[in-house]
């Protein structure tokens, strides 16, 4: 499998816009052919221990079944409209794309 997780900072971190973006991640995101796993959702405030990285405001988990599910997903028309109406609220957007195995 493949897991993606994309870490989103905002320009505007109100909860009204988080929402908005937790809201478009399921809409355009959550569907795809190949997906094995699907969680959007917004920082947790009181997780601050030292090894706790902070510098985002809504996180996005999808777990593929494999490697071509994930690069069909990336071409998706649901997923360039998602990065077209989404793309001016991002500060910043950090990507970690791995090989996951599940627990037997």
């Amino acid at each position: 499998m493949l897991a993606h997780n994309v870490y989103f900072a905002l320009v505007d971190d109100s909860p009204e816009a988080v929402e908005r973006l937790l809201g478009a991640c399921r809409k355009y995101l959550s569907d795809h052919p190949g997906v094995v796993f699907f969680a959007a959702g917004g920082l947790n405030p009181d997780l601050a221990r030292e090894v706790n990285d902070r510098g985002f405001d809504v996180a996005l988990h999808v777990v593929f079944d494999g490697r071509e599910s994930h690069d069909a997903y990336q071409e998706a028309p649901e997923h360039l409209e998602f990065i077209e109406g989404q793309k001016d609220n991002w500060k910043n957007v950090r990507v970690f794309d791995s090989d996951v195995e599940g627990a037997d």
